[in-house]
């Protein structure tokens, strides 16, 4: 039986960041499942497209990467996002794959990175192992992309995990706000800032919105409330122990599709 996993993300027009990214989750996974073929696809149209045109690099959407593997003759297919959250770009996924249902003997998608209790319990630990050293009035602000979907409410949960440890997390385009997270780093008398990407990769919002002397970007914003502010350009893809989620997001999906058709 031929046998392939497709991984998916929203993508990236940074060739650094993807491969250290993108590239190494899908390589842990290819050490990980050494009897699956391993393919690429985005969900992003407006990055495929960017792609295409400026650097000649063709990523194929979940539809048409699945129409390959169908004339390709792979009869099982494992479809593993590398999103965060299961909101709008995670649902794309679904809904694409839909129609493919019957075209091979096996299709299984697995769970974004914040799932269920567990993986908010494993990504905690992961994002304490990257932390640096802290002072008591330290402290790390993540920077997550945020959404309009109800998915949102994610985001919250995991900041209020987060309260026993010195990270805090914020969203770009939903709530927490950072206008909260600063409220709370005064609260708690926190001096210094370690800004940090929550987002698989390190692109346009930890670069311009995050990282940049933007007047709007959160570290200018943070100065300017006097804390002092270090900047790290690191993707959630470049953590092996967020990696290895990823490979267990697999193994999860074909242990629950064994027990639902064993």
């Amino acid at each position: 039986m031929k046998k392939a996993i497709l991984v998916v993300s929203f993508g990236t027009n940074y060739a650094e960041t993807r491969e250290r990214t993108i590239g190494a989750c899908e390589n842990k996974i290819r050490e990980a499942f050494p009897d699956y073929d391993v393919y690429r696809a985005f969900t992003s149209n407006m990055v495929i497209n960017k792609l295409a045109k400026r650097d000649g690099i063709h990523v194929d959407t979940v539809e048409v990467a699945l129409l390959k593997l169908e004339s390709l003759g792979y009869e099982e297919v494992i479809i593993q996002s590398l999103h965060i959250i299961h909101g709008e770009e995670y649902e794309k996924i679904i809904t694409q794959a839909q129609s493919f249902q019957n075209k091979f003997s096996r299709l299984i998608i697995g769970e974004p990175l914040l799932q269920n209790y567990d993986d908010y319990v494993m990504t905690i630990a992961a994002l304490v192992s990257q932390m640096p050293v802290l002072q008591s009035d330290e402290a790390v602000v993540l920077m997550g992309h945020g959404t309009e979907h109800y998915s949102f409410s994610a985001y919250a949960c995991l900041d209020h995990m987060l309260r026993d440890t010195p990270i805090y997390l914020g969203c770009v385009e939903s709530y927490p706000s950072l206008d909260i997270i600063m409220a709370e780093l005064e609260e708690d008398h926190k001096k210094k800032v370690h800004l940090m990407p929550f987002m698989l990769v390190s692109g346009d919002h930890a670069i311009n919105d995050m990282a940049s002397d933007n007047k709007d970007s959160w570290k200018t914003q943070l100065m300017g409330e006097g804390f002092e502010t270090v900047c790290y350009l690191q993707g959630l893809g470049e953590n092996p122990a967020i990696q290895a989620q990823f490979v267990n997001r697999i193994a999860r999906a074909l242990e629950k599709e064994a027990v639902l058709h064993g």
